[in-house]
């Protein structure tokens, strides 16, 4: 497993080890020992969650807030998606800053978004599996998000914004300056 910190501290694009022959692949998808040595933090996965979507659906900019945080390691099953992390730590140099990882079952990559970040995904390709684990168990009242298209944010979310599918709730989430943190 290869592990690289984005400029936005905390983050990390995880690449696991795979092992391919005539059969297929086998990799190892989690360790909790080796995972916490690579991002230098002790993690406690509590919750898994899987989603199933089609192309052009984003979901977000999520996340929760107080005693409620979570992290996230996330991961493509199935397909190709545009995922994405916000700062949202006020006191953080990089606040409001973000990153952009393409995960696909091709290439395996996982990415680790830290308590402290909105982060919500689009899918590139006909369908997408997603999967992700947290460390925390999602509680409605701490939940909060960003509007997708916040100026303030500028994403390139790679597909134009006539063939993005958004949930009523997400299309009216706030822009960052207004969201509740």
């Amino acid at each position: 497993m290869t592990v690289q910190e984005t400029n936005l501290k905390g983050c990390f694009i995880i690449q696991p080890t795979v092992f391919e022959d005539k059969r297929g692949y086998f990799l190892e998808s989690f360790n909790r020992e080796k995972f916490n040595t690579a991002i230098g933090e002790d993690i406690t996965f509590v919750q898994d969650n899987e989603s199933f979507s089609t192309k052009g659906v984003l979901r977000g900019l999520h996340y929760q807030i107080g005693e409620h945080a979570q992290a996230k390691l996330v991961r493509v099953i199935k397909g190709r998606v545009l995922d994405i992390a916000v700062d949202i730590r006020p006191d953080s140099p990089t606040y409001g800053q973000h990153v952009a990882v393409e995960l696909s079952e091709e290439n395996k990559t996982q990415f680790f978004v830290p308590r402290g970040f909105a982060h919500g995904f689009v899918v590139l390709s006909d369908t997408a599996i997603f999967s992700y684990k947290c460390d925390n168990f999602y509680n409605k009242a701490s939940e909060g998000g960003i509007i997708y298209n916040d100026p303030s944010l500028n994403i390139n979310w790679q597909l134009p914004e006539e063939q993005l599918i958004i949930s009523e709730k997400d299309a009216i989430l706030p822009i960052l300056e207004n969201a509740l943190i």
